[in-house]
């Protein structure tokens, strides 16, 4: 059922924030290992649903933010388009809400654009009950700051996300992915050297000693790839079947107990950390299962310009964070007295200050 609950949020967050009642934005629970857990009153949004406007001729579409992934994506297909930054969904319920607010961007963002580069505004609650709007439904192209991105990966400690219009794009005609075995030093070569060409490079991985490369374009450009790229032509139903499992991380380097997330310079070198590899993103995103120390996998992180996440599964998982730099922080922590004064939305999701 489509509904707009967003009177009845706003006075749940009113009466918190009167009562200096903290509470935890709830809603298909599919990214809850991605924030430290939050002990308080539970908000549930996931009932705030439906998609409220799509134009296809201008690529843009607003939904309320408890609308299912799977909902938006069938409706944008039906038009031969897509969600640019190619979000995972990580469980069958997962809400656009939830991807914005983690600020999750799959296989295609190192060369199509990450979530926040497609936000085109939004309308929130902030910490006080008050719903505020920023951004509109057309791309801007003036300087200024746009708070409507900040929502993207604040994981609800700034606001409560109630509609996010986005920015959408056409789905490529024909897409083709080439595979072939090099050690990981020789996949980075090779993911930044096509990253340099005028090529339509789409997806890279380098997983299990295997290079995958994904391009999508015109029918035309696909039969040329073949001849400028080395490997092998990866079957289509076999290239669709890889590149979902990397993106919602059902791989089989994925099923260990707990894996880093290492954000890095696309060019960085690699890490000198002992460890199971799978790099992605052009060498941008590297996952990592190693029994090294955290204080050591963080700090070679920093040392490569960096930072590193620690991803926990299990019957209680959540996320470590890599720790803000003190300026850092002190930005963090005004943003949060200017949206949530009283501290209520979700706190210690990110960190224990927030």
């Amino acid at each position: 059922m489509q509904a707009d609950r967003s009177n009845e949020l706003r006075e749940h967050v009113a009466e918190a924030y009167a009562r200096q009642t903290p509470l935890c934005i709830t809603s298909s629970g599919s990214k809850a290992g991605l924030g430290r857990p939050v002990n308080a009153a539970q908000l549930e949004v996931a009932a705030h649903r439906g998609v409220t406007h799509h134009e296809p001729t201008e690529l843009v579409l607003t939904a309320r933010a408890g609308t299912p992934l799977a909902e938006i994506e069938q409706l944008l297909a039906a038009h031969d388009q897509m969600l640019p930054f190619e979000p995972p969904h990580l469980g069958e319920s997962a809400t656009l809400g939830g991807s914005i607010a983690c600020n999750l961007s799959g296989p295609r963002r190192p060369y199509t654009g990450a979530v926040r580069d497609f936000v085109l505004g939004c309308r929130i609650i902030n910490g006080k009950g008050e719903v505020l709007h920023f951004g509109g439904e057309v791309m801007k192209n003036v300087a200024g700051y746009d708070a409507s991105r900040l929502m993207a990966g604040a994981q609800g400690t700034l606001g409560v996300l109630l509609d996010i219009s986005l920015k959408v794009l056409p789905v490529p005609a024909c897409e083709i992915t080439m595979v072939r075995s090099c050690s990981a030093a020789e996949a980075l070569q090779q993911m930044n050297r096509l990253a340099g060409q005028p090529l339509p490079l789409s997806a890279s991985a380098w997983v299990e000693g295997v290079l995958y490369l994904r391009f999508s374009g015109s029918d035309s450009a696909m039969l040329a790839i073949p001849g400028r790229v080395p490997g092998e032509v990866l079957g289509n139903a076999e290239a669709r079947s890889f590149w979902l499992e990397l993106r919602e991380r059902q791989l089989p380097f994925f099923m260990a107990s707990d894996v880093w997330r290492i954000a890095l310079p696309q060019a960085a070198a690699q890490p000198s950390i002992a460890g199971r590899w799978l790099l992605e993103w052009g060498g941008a995103q590297r996952w990592l299962h190693s029994d090294a120390p955290v204080d050591e996998v963080q700090a070679a992180a920093a040392a490569l310009g960096g930072h590193a996440t620690l991803l926990r599964r299990g019957e209680h998982p959540r996320a470590l964070l890599h720790p803000l730099a003190p300026e850092l922080m002190h930005v963090h922590r005004r943003l949060k007295q200017a949206f949530d004064p009283a501290g209520i939305l979700n706190p210690g999701r990110l960190y224990e200050e927030l």
